[in-house]
């Protein structure tokens, strides 16, 4: 543990975080800037998404919290300060999909995703700071979506809505989801940014919320013929349930186990640790010989993803190293360990910084998709390294 965690730290520090803090500012209208394509040319010009200002607030707010380092928190309180002053609808409450390069509003669609991440970056925020303006926007952020997007006769929470609220054709996350009214993403996301924020706002409303959430995973997201989470569905949990998602079935892992552990309930634990250990095999048969984890599988057509994206390598490293820390499984720290190796001799861009989308199953880098945007954010990357680090700190893990 303690060498790997070195190895991440200067990997975090040097490579990851002053990209960021060198390239992503944006000088001219605030904030960060949209897009960096994947040759690493800036895009001054590009929409700005929720989601990714979300994800670089929380990233640097926990950098700052672990590293204590007054870069990360300057970074933080700027992508603190932009998020509240243009993301944030004040009229609607919720916030806004996307803005245009200068801060205007293009999209104003109420995305339960996108709420969710914007509670984990102020309350990781508020966490590290105590800043209490934080910490009250996310509570409002967490009322919304408890108001609005939850289903109370179906359970679980819709996937969309209009800027007030109202039913929407298109649900969609992005282009290559199905227009599912519940998908196992967002559960999944709104599952890790409540756990984060009952750190911070401990009520035993928001502790039946996440009990609920990981009761949605096991009765209705979790396949019991093949241990994967299913991604897809409609109001009453109808889905086809034909997509195997190996990086969201390994990231699963870690963050069920997490909210059980903050829950500190014992019988909810006792159900998610049984139900993890069988998530994590299904989510290893998307492991390669070279140490890597592919994307996706569909079971109706047989046809296979075998891309090596960035954010499927974090969350192979981090469900691994849970699984050592908490199982004793040996062989699952050599997965992790075999899965870094592959990130620092494919995905990482030891030119221009940062990491690469990914590469194909050659090994060849891919430079089509953005090394920072819409959705290429310093999230996986850095909660991996941070994951890992906070890990090793701590004494009970030292063995």
């Amino acid at each position: 543990m303690y060498n790997l965690s070195k190895e991440l730290r200067e990997e975090l520090e040097q490579n990851i975080l002053p990209f960021w803090m060198n390239k992503m500012i944006d000088q001219r209208n605030g904030g960060f800037l949209g897009r960096i394509d994947g040759c690493g040319n800036p895009v001054p010009d590009a929409e700005k998404g929720a989601i990714l200002n979300a994800r670089i607030l929380w990233t640097f707010a926990a950098a700052y919290r672990v590293l204590h380092k007054p870069e990360y928190l300057d970074a933080a309180t700027r992508a603190k300060d932009y998020f509240i002053n243009h993301f944030i609808d004040v009229q609607e409450g919720g916030v806004f999909w996307s803005l245009d390069a200068q801060g205007n509003v293009l999209d104003a669609k109420k995305q339960t995703y996108a709420i969710g991440f914007a509670i984990y970056g102020l309350s990781e925020y508020a966490r590290a700071t105590g800043d209490k303006e934080a910490l009250l926007h996310a509570k409002k952020l967490y009322t919304d979506i408890e108001r609005h997007a939850f289903d109370s006769v179906n359970n679980g929470y819709v996937e969309a809505l209009t800027r007030d609220w109202q039913p929407i054709a298109d649900m969609r996350l992005s282009d290559k989801d199905e227009n599912g009214s519940r998908t196992m993403n967002t559960h999944l996301h709104i599952l890790e940014p409540y756990t984060n924020l009952y750190r911070v706002w401990q009520t035993p409303e928001l502790a039946g919320r996440i009990t609920n959430l990981i009761d949605i995973f096991l009765t209705h997201l979790l396949n019991s013929e093949t241990n994967h989470l299913d991604l897809f569905f409609n109001d009453k949990w109808q889905g086809r349930r034909n997509i195997q998602s190996f990086g969201h079935d390994i990231e699963a892992v870690w963050l069920l186990h997490e909210a059980a552990l903050e829950l500190g309930k014992p019988e909810v634990l006792a159900k998610v640790e049984k139900a993890i250990i069988r998530i994590a095999k299904a989510a290893d048969e998307g492991l390669q010989p070279d140490g890597s984890m592919i994307y996706e599988r569909w079971t109706d057509t047989g046809h296979v993803d075998d891309q090596r994206q960035w954010w499927v390598m974090c969350e192979c490293v981090i469900g691994h190293v849970d699984l050592y820390q908490h199982f004793g499984d040996k062989t699952a720290l050599d997965i992790a360990r075999h899965c870094w190796r592959y990130i620092v001799e494919h995905i990482i861009d030891r030119e221009r910084d940062e990491w690469y989308w990914g590469c194909d199953k050659n090994g060849h880098s891919n430079r089509r998709d953005d090394k920072a945007g819409f959705w290429k954010c310093p999230y996986h990357n850095t909660r991996m390294c941070l994951e890992i680090i906070e890990r090793s700190l701590a004494p009970e893990y030292n063995h």
